[in-house]
C-alpha cells in the first residue's frame, strides 16, 4: 500500500511517500526549487518520491493533505467577524488567495498532478487530516514507543495551537487543546519579529540570541514580569492567554503593535540589520524562559492526563532545543522522542502515517533501530558517476579515493584547519544537516565560529554552531541524559571541559563574549556553556561515524563542528552541482562528494556564476 502525504501553501511545503507504513522518501520543496521555506505545491518533492520508489501516480492507494482547509477558512472568517471592522485591509488581501488557491485543495492537487504526470487523477482518493493530528502522527508512529503522551505545539493549525494526545498501539486520542488566538508559538514568533528576525524562519535565531542575556540581571527579571503581567498569562495546566491589546496577527498584516511594545519594554523595534545589544539578549532570554516554563507546564499536564512515561513531540515549537533540553532534564518523562522535521514539512509524513494506521487500522510498526525515520536521511542521493560528470562540467581538478581512504584524508585535513563541505548519501529531511549535507570543521579551533559565520555562511556572528559526536563519547563531553541524533536537545558541556570566565563576563557586549575561550571546544560551546548536540550512530550514518572516529584517533577529540551546507538565505544544497557552486563561492577549503575529493587550492579555473 503506497500513500503520498503532502504539506503545502503555508510554509515549508513537502511530500512524503510510505509503503505499508514504512517511510520510503520525504523531502521539502525548497531543496528543489531553491526558494527558502517554499510554500508552493511540492511538485518537485512529489516527483522525487515517486521516482525513488519507481512507481507512477496510478500505484498510489491515496493522497493525504496535512490539514483541513475548510476548517482554517472557517477560523479566518470567524476571526475577522469577531474583530470587525478591524482587519478589513488584511481581509481584502487574504480572500483572493484563499478563494483562488488555499481552499480548493483537492482540485489543485488533481490539476498539479495531471500537469506533472500527464495522466488523469480523478480516480485517486484524496483525504485530509487535521493539522495537529498530522503533527502527532509524525512523532508517534516513527517513535520507538508502544504507548505515549503526545504534545504538539505550533503557531496555529486549523483552530488548535497546542494539543495533548494519548497514543496506544495504533490509536491517537486528543485529550486537551489550546485554541487560536492563544498560542505559545505565536507568542514566540511575536518576539522574533520584535527583535528583528523573520517570522516562521527566524525563531531559531531568537533561541540562539537568548544566551547572550544575563540570567542574573534585574532587567531579565523585569522583562519576564512585563511579559507575564501585560503580554500573556500562563496557567499551571499549560494553558496560555494572550492579551489581544498587544497583538495584531489575528486581523493585521503584522504580528504586533510596535508602538505599544516599545512603550512596554523601552526598546525600539529592531530592524534586521541593526546591531545586537545586551538589552536584545536580555529580552530574548526573558521570552525563552517564559516559553520553557510553559512547555514544562504542558508536559506536566500531559503526564497527568496520560500517565505515560514516554513523550512524543512535534510542531514548530518542538524545534526549540533549549526548551527540549530543560524538559529532558526535568525527568517528567523517562523518554522523549521528537520528530526531526517537527514543523509543517513533517506534516506530510504524519498525514500519510495517520491514514495508514488510523483510517486503514494498521498496527504500529516495530523499528529495527531507534525509530522509523532512517536517521532522517530520506531525500535524493547521487552516485559517483553523477558527481564526476558535474566535476568535469565545471572543469574541476578532483581526486577519486576509496571510501576508507577518503575518510582518513578528510579527518587529516580537518585536523590541519581546513573547512570541509561533506556531501554523502541521501539528503536529510527536516531543517538540520546531520552529516550528509554538512559543512564540517575542527571544534577545538577558537577562530572557527567567527570564520564560519562571516566567511562561509555569511550570517550573523552571534549564532552558535552544533557539535557532532559519536554516541560512544557523548557523556565524556556533554551533560546529556539521552541520545540526540537529530540535534533537538541543548545541554551543557561537561564542567571539566570548561574554562573559567572573567569576572566581568556577563556585563560584556555580545561581540566581546564571543572572544572569550569558554571550553576545550570553543567553536561549539555557546556563551552559556550550552551546545545543541548531535549524537552520531553507526547504525544510521556509518560513514559520518567513521569520520568522527578517525578524527578522534588523530587528535584525541571526537567532536566536529557540523553546520548545514548552505549560505544565508538559501536552502541546504540538494545536488552535487549546488554543493560545487556553494564551495566555489565561499571560503570552504575542501569538498568531499561521496568518494570524490576537490581541494580549493588545486583549482585553476575561476569560479562560475552562481546562476
Amino acid at each position: 500500500m503506497y500513500i503520498l502525504g503532502i504539506s503545502a501553501f503555508f510554509h515549508d511545503s513537502a511530500a512524503a511517500l510510505i509503503e505499508d507504513g514504512q517511510i520510503l522518501a520525504a523531502a521539502q520543496e525548497e531543496r528543489f526549487s531553491r526558494i527558502k521555506h517554499d510554500d508552493g505545491f511540492p511538485v518537485h518533492a512529489i516527483k522525487f518520491c515517486l521516482d525513488f520508489a519507481s512507481i507512477s501516480i496510478d500505484d498510489l492507494d491515496c493522497i493525504v493533505f496535512y490539514d483541513k482547509p475548510f476548517l482554517k477558512f472557517e477560523r479566518l472568517l470567524d476571526t475577522y467577524l469577531a474583530y470587525s471592522p478591524k482587519g478589513l485591509l488584511s481581509f481584502i488581501r487574504a480572500m483572493p488567495l484563499w478563494l483562488k488557491k488555499k481552499i480548493f485543495i483537492k482540485k489543485i492537487i488533481r490539476d498539479e498532478l495531471e500537469k506533472l504526470t500527464g495522466r488523469e487523477t480523478g480516480k485517486i482518493k484524496i483525504l485530509f487530516t487535521e493539522h495537529h493530528l498530522s503533527h502527532a502522527a509524525s512523532a508517534y508512529y516513527p517513535s520507538p514507543f508502544e504507548e505515549a503522551a503526545i504534545v504538539t505545539i505550533d503557531g496555529v493549525g486549523e483552530w488548535a495551537t497546542t494539543s495533548i494526545f494519548k497514543a496506544e498501539k495504533n490509536s491517537l486520542t486528543v485529550l486537551k487543546e489550546i485554541r487560536f488566538p492563544h498560542s505559545l508559538g505565536l507568542l514566540y514568533s511575536a518576539f522574533t519579529y520584535f527583535l528583528g528576525f523573520r517570522v516562521n524562519s527566524g525563531e531559531y535565531k531568537l533561541m540562539g540570541l537568548a544566551p547572550y542575556g544575563n540570567p542574573d540581571s534585574e532587567e531579565v527579571r523585569h522583562f519576564i514580569t512585563i511579559i507575564k503581567e501585560k503580554i500573556c498569562t500562563l496557567f499551571i495546566d499549560g494553558s496560555i492567554f494572550l492579551n489581544p491589546d498587544y497583538f495584531t496577527y489575528a486581523t493585521g498584516l503584522k504580528m504586533l503593535d510596535g508602538v505599544k511594545w516599545e512603550g512596554l519594554f523601552h526598546i525600539r523595534l529592531r530592524k534586521p540589520e541593526d546591531p545586537i545589544t545586551t538589552q536584545h539578549g536580555n529580552l530574548a532570554l526573558a521570552i525563552q524562559q517564559v516559553t520553557e516554563e510553559c512547555v514544562i507546564n504542558i508536559a506536566r499536564e500531559a503526564k497527568k492526563l496520560t500517565g505515560s512515561d514516554n513523550l512524543c513531540m512535534a510542531g514548530g515549537v518542538a524545534l526549540n532545543g533549549v526548551a527540549n533540553g530543560k524538559l529532558q532534564r526535568s525527568g517528567i518523562f523517562s523518554q522523549i522522542y521528537i520528530q526531526p522535521a517537527a514543523g509543517d514539512a513533517g506534516g506530510a509524513v504524519g498525514a500519510a502515517l495517520a491514514v495508514y494506521h488510523i483510517y486503514h487500522d494498521k498496527p504500529k510498526i516495530k523499528h529495527s533501530f531507534y525509530d522509523g525515520m532512517n536517521g532522517a536521511c530520506l531525500g535524493p542521493s547521487f552516485n559517483d558517476d553523477d558527481i564526476i560528470r558535474i566535476c568535469k562540467k565545471f572543469k574541476l581538478s578532483f581526486r577519486e579515493e576509496p571510501g576508507d581512504e577518503i575518510v582518513q584524508k578528510t579527518a587529516l585535513l580537518v585536523q590541519e584547519g581546513y573547512i570541509v563541505g561533506w556531501f554523502q548519501g541521501r539528503m536529510e529531511f527536516g531543517p538540520r544537516a546531520l552529516g550528509n549535507r554538512s559543512i564540517l570543521a575542527d571544534a577545538r579551533d577558537m577562530s572557527m565560529q567567527k570564520k564560519l559565520n562571516l566567511k562561509i555562511k555569511f550570517r550573523e556572528s552571534f549564532r552558535p554552531f552544533a557539535p557532532s559526536i559519536p554516541i560512544e563519547y557523548l557523556n565524556d563531553y556533554f551533560e546529556q541524559p539521552g541520545i540526540s541524533p537529530y540535534m533537538l536537545f541543548v545541554h551543557d558541556i561537561q564542567s571539566r571541559r570548561r574554562n573559567s570566565l572573567p569576572a566581568n563576563y556577563y556585563s560584556l557586549a555580545p561581540e566581546d563574549k564571543l572572544s572569550v575561550v569558554r571550553s576545550e571546544l570553543p567553536a561549539v560551546t555557546h556563551v552559556d556553556f550550552s551546545a545543541r548536540t548531535q549524537t552520531v550512530h553507526p547504525e544510521t550514518n556509518p560513514r559520518f561515524h567513521q569520520l568522527l572516529m578517525a578524527f578522534h584517533k588523530l587528535t584525541g577529540c571526537p567532536v566536529l563542528v557540523n553546520t548545514s551546507f548552505n549560505v544565508r538565505g538559501e536552502p541546504i544544497v540538494c545536488t552535487p552541482e549546488e554543493a560545487i557552486r556553494c564551495f566555489l563561492h565561499t571560503e570552504i577549503d575542501v569538498l568531499v562528494l561521496n568518494n570524490v575529493m576537490i581541494l580549493k587550492k588545486d583549482q585553476v579555473h575561476p569560479a562560475p556564476a552562481i546562476y
